[in-house]
């Protein structure tokens, strides 16, 4: 089975911001494979179906961010599997808006909800699709900032990178991850 989490923070007042890229995701997975992400359990939306023979869960805590851990740890205690089972797409402030980074393992970087995988999941090694949001100007809150909705000039270039991100955990049921690691991130050269 393969797992793939989009974080976020959960309702409408949070659903096109900066720190929803993971969730955008999970719904462009949801509506390629056609896989609703409707069922309430592990304390997530979670979709679950098959593609090319092989089982996959979307998953998309809805614990708020900084407690997505908790959801993630239940989903893999309750179908017996591993950090290596699952892909987590998620914002990165480090990267310009739009620019993807997919990594095998790493720290969390300053993102709360990585931290909260990392605490749960007792590992850093987990895959990783990183949507770029930028950083916000000097002296701006980096909390208002991942909160607040993109402009109209960034949405062209998020919704690229929410596509691209997509794409990559599609092609993770498919392809090893180092292979779709070296794909993805060779075109953000």
């Amino acid at each position: 089975m393969k797992v793939i989490i989009g974080l976020g923070n959960p309702g409408k007042k949070y659903e096109d911001t900066r720190h929803n890229a993971g969730f955008m995701a999970i719904d462009k997975i949801s509506d390629k494979w056609g896989i609703p992400v409707s069922q309430n359990k592990f304390r997530a939306l979670v979709g679950e179906g098959r593609v090319e023979g092989e089982k996959v869960l979307l998953v998309k805590p809805q614990t708020y961010m900084n407690l997505s851990g908790e959801s993630v740890a239940e989903v893999l205690k309750f179908y017996k599997l591993t950090p290596d089972d699952l892909v987590v797409i998620f914002d990165d402030l480090d990267l310009p808006t739009g620019q993807l980074r997919l990594r095998e393992k790493g720290s969390a970087g300053g993102h709360n909800g990585i931290k909260s995988l990392i605490q749960h999941l007792g590992t850093q090694e987990f895959k990783r699709i990183k949507v770029g949001i930028g950083r916000p100007e000097p002296g701006r809150s980096v909390s208002d900032y991942v909160l607040q909705s993109f402009p109209a000039a960034e949405r062209a270039k998020i919704q690229e990178a929410v596509e691209h991100a997509a794409d990559a955990a599609v092609m993770w049921t498919r392809e090893p991850f180092l292979k779709v690691m070296n794909h993805f991130n060779s075109l953000q050269k």
